[in-house]
This record gives C-alpha cells, sequence and structure tokens, in this order.
C-alpha cells in the first residue's frame, strides 16, 4: 500500500514527508493505522546526528497510538479494531529479561531492532527498490506502520488516542522512573529535575507514590507552574546553586529520591549531589549527547548515595502501559494538560522547532 511518512533523508536537514510503499504485516506482525503521535525529543536528538546509533533513511516517530488493521499470522493477542499504544521497548513475556521483576529491557528482537529491521533482518517501508529502515521499532511518524505483535499494547477504546500515545514514551518514562525504578516510598522527600515530559511524569508518580514532599527543578516558570499541577509541593529555578537550595530545603541532608530529566551531565552531577547521605537514590531517566560522560565526586558515592539509570522507566509494556492508561481515564493521571499543539503530519519538522524553543510540553500529530 502507498502510505505519507516522514522520512529522515539526511542527518541535521527537516524530515521529508513523502509518499512511500508499505508491505503488509508478516508473521508476528501487525499493521496499524496510526491515528496520534508525540513529537519525542528522541526523534530530533536522531534526526540532529546526535545519536551516534542514527541510521538513515528511516521514518522517525515512537510515540504513536492507533487502530489495528490487519495481523499477520500466529498473532494472537490483538484482533483488528483494537486500539493500541506503540513500544520501543518491546515485550514478548518470554525471554530472561521479560521473566524477570529486576528490568523491562526485552532480549527477543533487540538486535534487528536496533539496526532499524523488524525481526526477520528486513523492512516493510520502500521506495522503488530502496528499502527505508523502520526507527525504534516502531516508525510512527507515518499514516500506517507495521510492528512486532509484542511491540504493542492493547489499551482501552475509551482513551482518546491522542492522550492515550504519551503512554508510548515520555509520560510512562517518568512515571515508571519513580513506581518501578526507584519505587519511591510514602512519605518521602522527592527531587526532580527537568519539568519536560519525563520530568513531569516523574512528578506525577512521586505523588501516585504517596512521597510526602515533591520538589521540582526547572528554569522555565510555566513549566514549573504545571509541574505544581501534577503534584509537586515546591518548585526552584534550576542554575549552580540548586543543590544548596535542595539542602536548605531538607535541613542539610538531601533528597531520599532525585530524578534527573534533562539529559545535561551538569545536572544529572547536581541530582546526585541532591541526593540524601545514607540512602539517596538518583535516577538518571535523561539521554546524553553522544561522548559525554558523567562526572561524580567519590565521596557522595561512599557515603552512601546510590545512582541507577531507567530505561521506559522500568516500564513493562503490554502489561503496564494499559494501567497507566486506566490511571488516566480514572483521573488519577491529568494528561490534557500535556498536550500543547495539535500538528498535521505535514508540520512534523514544526514539533522540532516548538520543541528546541521549548515552546510547550508535547507537540502532538493528528492523523484524523
Amino acid at each position: 500500500m502507498k502510505i505519507r511518512a516522514a522520512v529522515l533523508e539526511e542527518f541535521g536537514a527537516p524530515l521529508s514527508v513523502q509518499e512511500v510503499a508499505l508491505a503488509e504485516p508478516e508473521g508476528g506482525e501487525v499493521l496499524v493505522r496510526l491515528t496520534a503521535c508525540g513529537v519525542c525529543h528522541t526523534d530530533l536528538y536522531t534526526a540532529s546526528g546526535a545519536d551516534p546509533s542514527g541510521y538513515a533513511p528511516a521514518v522517525l516517530g515512537h510515540e504513536g497510538a492507533g487502530v489495528v488493521e490487519r495481523i499477520g499470522e500466529g498473532v494472537s493477542s490483538l484482533e483488528v479494531g483494537d486500539h493500541v499504544v506503540t513500544l520501543f521497548s518491546p515485550q514478548c513475556r518470554e525471554c530472561i529479561h521479560c521473566q524477570s521483576p529486576d528490568t523491562n529491557i526485552c532480549l527477543a528482537i533487540r538486535e534487528m531492532q536496533g539496526q532499524g529491521y523488524l525481526p526477520d533482518g528486513t523492512t516493510r517501508f520502500s521506495r522503488g527498490e530502496e528499502p527505508i529502515r523502520h526507527f525504534m521499532g516502531t516508525s510512527t511518524f507515518a499514516e500506517y506502520t507495521v510492528m512486532p505483535e509484542i511491540a504493542l499494547a492493547k489499551v482501552s477504546k475509551d482513551a482518546p488516542l491522542d492522550r492515550a500515545c504519551l503512554f508510548a514514551c515520555g509520560l510512562s518514562t517518568g512515571i515508571g522512573a519513580a513506581i518501578n525504578t526507584a519505587k519511591v516510598k510514602s512519605g518521602s522527600i522527592c527531587v526532580v529535575f527537568g519539568a519536560g515530559m519525563v520530568g513531569l511524569g516523574a512528578v506525577v508518580g512521586c505523588r501516585l507514590r504517596g512521597a510526602g514532599r515533591i520538589v521540582c527543578v526547572d528554569l522555565s516558570e510555566s513549566r514549573l507552574a504545571l509541574a505544581e499541577g501534577q503534584g509537586a509541593t515546591d518548585t526552584l529555578r534550576g542554575g549552580p546553586d540548586a543543590v544548596e537550595q535542595i539542602l536548605e530545603l531538607t535541613d542539610g541532608f538531601g533528597a531520599d529520591y532525585t530524578f534527573e530529566a534533562t539529559g545535561n551531565v551538569t545536572v544529572m552531577r547536581q541530582a546526585v549531589e541532591a541526593a540524601r547521605m545514607g540512602w539517596g537514590l538518583c535516577t538518571v531517566a535523561g539521554v546524553a549527547g553522544k561522548g559525554v560522560t558523567l562526572d561524580i565526586v567519590p565521596r557522595f558515592l561512599i557515603t552512601g548515595r546510590r545512582v541507577c539509570g531507567s530505561s521506559f522507566g522500568g516500564v513493562k509494556g503490554r502489561d503496564q502501559v494499559p494501567e497507566l492508561v486506566e490511571l488516566y481515564l480514572a483521573g488519577d493521571i491529568d494528561v490534557d494538560a500535556f498536550v500543547s499543539h495539535k500538528l498535521s503530519l505535514d508540520e512534523v519538522n514544526r514539533g522540532f522547532e516548538l520543541m528546541e524553543a521549548q515552546d510547550g510540553i508535547r507537540s502532538v500529530i493528528d492523523f484524523t
């Protein structure tokens, strides 16, 4: 079939919205008609050429939601008409990682996905005789996409898909970092560095876990105001004295849990140093640039602070994304506040421009 998609042709250049061919789903695969897709920083990161694992040509996009149109042979968990959220982090439920409660990093299709291919080592997108690679196993900057069954989460049809799509990446990453990775304890003190989509999700996760105090740190007053609406009890303007301010707020001890959601290694170091001596846990969810390293003074670790990373918030997508969507439907998560702009597919590059200008939290491409 012929579809329209946003193709990364050259790093550092705007995406090209064009007609491409999409083949039918093979065994274990599903054809999805996209309804909505968030424009995430990871898409911009790859398009810019900063991602060392990036490749072109490829159809970008990974924060999608849509409707199942056709299923390939052997697909058993999905039916035509199901509403789904795309998962760049799949869940086969069978590999050693999927069976472990300690990680969500599924091993089943990781090698091929990282190279831009579906599990059989081929692509479904093409232009003439030229194959076009998939991005993060999803490629949701397109009217339709073909994905592995294990990379789709079936969600309630009651959830608007232009809201549900945010659970495909940013929102789940932040919420999961607090709930799954850090396992925030009730009554604890939490500090979140960064009030973008991931950071605001972390604020939500801390609130859902019953944190007693949630401090959000950011340079933007408007984003800090959004953080207050999501449960932040205190807000601070970011800067070189952020750690000192947090220590003042916590009687000199620091926070039980800190979360870094900026991708800036200077801020990551602040998140480590703002964690409490003795048991403070710093969870890093931001993605730093190519070749950048994090400098930590060993004394902060020796005196009891810990540092961990969080990929997709430790969320096991097929099981937990539907649960998070149910929390949204129940009114426990205010997703509406995060959708700042509605765009058409032809405006995908404007989505990147809005992101770089820090205009709003999330631009959503509406395919309807």
